[in-house]
C-alpha cells in the first residue's frame, strides 16, 4: 500500500475533526458511549475521505491528443549560462 500524501493526511483529519464536532452538537451527546461512537464514526469517515481522495483527481478522464500541454518555463541565472559557455570553449567576458 503505497504511502499517504499531504492532501490525503489533510483531508482525512479536517474531516474527523470536522464531523465530530459537527456531530456532538447536533447529537447533544451525554453520555461517553454515544460521544464514543461518534468518534468512531467520524474517524472511520475521515479514513474514507483520505483513502478515496486520489480517486477524485482520476475521475476527470484522459487528456485528448491534441490538448495542448502547460507550458513549463525554464528560468536560467547567468551563472548557469556562463558555466555552458565555458564548458563548451568559450571563455565568458566580463
Amino acid at each position: 500500500m503505497p504511502r499517504p500524501t499531504a492532501a490525503q493526511l489533510v483531508y482525512g483529519c479536517a474531516t474527523v475533526v470536522l464531523v465530530t464536532f459537527a456531530l456532538l452538537l447536533v447529537s447533544g451527546a451525554s453520555s461517553s458511549a454515544t460521544v464514543g461512537a461518534v468518534c468512531l464514526a467520524a474517524l472511520a469517515l475521515g479514513v474514507l475521505v483520505a483513502v478515496t481522495a486520489p480517486t477524485l483527481r482520476r475521475a476527470r478522464g484522459p487528456v485528448p491528443a491534441g490538448a495542448p500541454r502547460p507550458y513549463r518555463a525554464v528560468a536560467r541565472t547567468p551563472r548557469e549560462g556562463e558555466a555552458a559557455e565555458e564548458r563548451a570553449g568559450r571563455r565568458v567576458r566580463r
